[in-house]
């Protein structure tokens, strides 16, 4: 960029740091947010921002926007059952909004990349919003298009592709929507500017700045800056790396501290990795075919995701690199990688079934080098030491991430979140995927970084209708429902909190069933069973169940003599001896099993 030359003087260049397009003047960023104000005109119609999930938790996300009698829906996923709900699989956001505003049109949904917690509520829900267009990049796309094939009952989905790198805008009347690409551990990962009738909101999706990624390019910060200033009223941010201090780890030191291991291995080397973390994947088969080993994987959805990469191109092999396991014998162990699910320790996964030898074809040998490409999640640190405990006692040398960098988060960390921020320059914040305490510890930030008010950082929680008029973004005291919503097994919705009670109960204490047949014409006790599951041994309890029978017996007489001679109200007796019985047991155990009394007349 050079100045007019207004004297006998070479011309002067002026340095124009190259940091992204960050060389853009505070006065044309303040020229744009001015002409963005032009249109709100007298418009009254707030547009309302709405989580059904995605505040104040890890997965579950689903943003909606909404104008008028119009919304956008932004990513829609799932979360992993917490330890209080056995039975459940998975946990999804309600969509009882939908029901209740039947007027409300979906123009589409939106979801930033292909992780189960942003796209997994999918084929649950699509269904119930009447099959609205889906709009994302071709990775996430292949993703929900096999999963849903698990689900065979349903229509076909209308699935439209964005791409970031085309700079795709989607256009609506009250919406306008551009897609940028941004870093995370699976490819195709995006986020988006939407732009209304009251201001504009960028969302960044899950997101990581890594300026040497591997099979990756590096985020479009030049894009990010460039729909930045048009002005951002809201930024929706990633609040997830809040506690790490300086910068995220670059996928390319993970490769080189990868090398080395492969480098000093010297007999079969296991990594365990999430399925999902295609790039790892990738980085694993790179170096598998620079030192000349074959690979096996092993984990239908890792076979799964690697085969949808593979066939976008986003992995790369040889044609005769990845073997099938049955093939194994033919190779020495040095000459072998085995890419594995279960890094968490699931009990379904495919490492859990090599360790307890129920895979048929792959053993832990003396000399196995385990790798475990991935950082425990909350909640599941026992479960990933019994595993490293298993796989030690079996042999295998452990290499994990306190001991090197070998994973590294797809989440931003502080100085990153820094960086985003000075670029977008947000108005307003309101942090999400976090807990409570990461989305606080991010608003605190941002108040410091860009000397935002209190008051324009948004702590918002589930269900909450934030609404924006003129660029003006406020927390009502309105809610929506966004309670949660349990699957198990081909079951949406069924399982309750007093289903769950019901489960804890069982789980904690047992169920004590007492099988009783009382004869019509006498009125006296003809079949008396007890049943005890996960209460008593009864087989030890002899004279506890002794007893209680002779307590059925009192309670069962007494209340005959309260009834007719005609009629015997078993509703009324299976109270009684539901009450009695609990009262009974509690005083001779101190527990307090599920009591379940069947009475039946003859």
């Amino acid at each position: 960029m050079e100045e007019k030359n207004t004297s006998n003087k070479a011309p002067v260049k002026k340095i124009v740091p190259r940091h992204y397009g960050m060389q853009r003047s505070v006065s044309k960023r303040m020229v744009a947010i001015n002409k963005s104000k032009e249109k709100f005109h007298e418009d009254n119609n707030p547009v309302k921002i709405m989580s059904l999930g995605g505040l104040g938790e890890f997965g579950r996300n689903m943003f909606v926007i909404e104008y008028k009698n119009e919304c956008i829906i932004v990513d829609m996923g799932l979360r992993f059952p917490e330890e209080n709900m056995p039975g459940v699989d998975f946990i999804i956001p309600s969509i009882e909004y939908f029901s209740n505003n039947k007027n409300l049109k979906i123009l589409g949904i939106f979801i930033s990349h292909a992780h189960y917690d942003h796209l997994g509520a999918v084929p649950y829900l699509i269904s119930k919003l009447n099959y609205p267009p889906i709009y994302t990049t071709p990775l996430t796309k292949e993703i929900i298009l096999k999963r849903q094939e698990e689900f065979t009952n349903m229509k076909k989905l209308d699935i439209r592709t964005v791409d970031a790198e085309k700079n795709n805008r989607i256009e609506f009347t009250n919406f306008i929507i551009s897609v940028f690409h941004v870093n995370h551990n699976v490819p195709d990962s995006v986020g988006f500017l939407i732009e209304t009738k009251q201001g504009n909101i960028m969302y960044t999706g899950d997101y990581k700045i890594d300026f040497n990624p591997i099979f990756d390019r590096p985020a479009d910060l030049t894009r990010i800056v460039k729909l930045a200033s048009m002005g951002v009223d809201l930024l929706m941010a990633d609040s997830t790396g809040i506690e790490q201090e300086g910068h995220s780890i670059s996928e390319q030191e993970i490769f080189q501290n990868l090398e080395i291991i492969f480098m000093g291995a010297k007999g079969r080397i296991i990594l365990a990795t999430f399925a999902s973390l295609i790039s790892r994947l990738q980085q694993a088969i790179a170096l598998a075919e620079k030192f000349n080993r074959k690979v096996v994987i092993n984990g239908f959805s890792m076979k799964t995701n690697l085969a949808i990469a593979k066939k976008l191109g986003y992995v790369k092999t040889e044609f005769k690199t990845v073997i099938d396991v049955k093939e194994m014998n033919k190779y020495k162990p040095e000459e072998l990688l085995i890419l594995t699910t279960g890094a968490q320790g699931e009990d379904n996964a495919g490492l859990m079934k090599i360790i307890n030898k129920e895979n048929k074809n792959i053993r832990i040998q003396p000399g196995d080098t385990m790798i475990f490409s991935s950082s425990v999640i909350p909640g599941n640190e026992m479960a990933v030491q019994s595993l490293k405990d298993s796989l030690t006692k079996q042999g295998a040398n452990i290499f994990h991430y306190k001991m090197l960098d070998i994973h590294a988060s797809g989440h931003a960390y502080k100085e990153d979140i820094k960086l985003i921020l000075n670029l977008i320059k947000p108005k307003h914040m309101m942090p999400v995927h976090g807990f409570y305490y990461m989305q606080k510890l991010f608003n605190d930030l941002a108040q410091d970084v860009l000397n935002l008010r209190k008051e324009d950082c948004l702590l918002a929680s589930n269900g909450q209708v934030v609404e924006m008029i003129r660029g003006k973004v406020v927390m009502t005291s309105k809610f929506v429902p966004a309670n949660y919503v349990m699957v198990d097994g081909l079951g949406v919705g069924d399982v309750g909190e007093i289903v769950l009670r019901d489960r804890q109960a069982l789980s904690q204490d047992g169920m004590f069933i007492i099988n009783l047949i009382i004869e019509r014409k006498s009125k006296s006790i003809k079949v008396l069973e007890i049943i005890s599951r996960g209460f008593i041994f009864m087989k030890d309890s002899n004279e506890l169940i002794r007893n209680t029978k002779e307590k059925v017996n009192q309670i069962v007489i007494k209340s005959i003599q309260k009834t007719s001679q005609e009629d015997l109200n078993e509703s009324y007796l299976r109270n009684i001896l539901r009450d009695e019985i609990g009262l009974f047991l509690f005083q001779k155990t101190e527990r307090r099993p599920m009591i379940i009394p069947i009475v039946m007349e003859m």
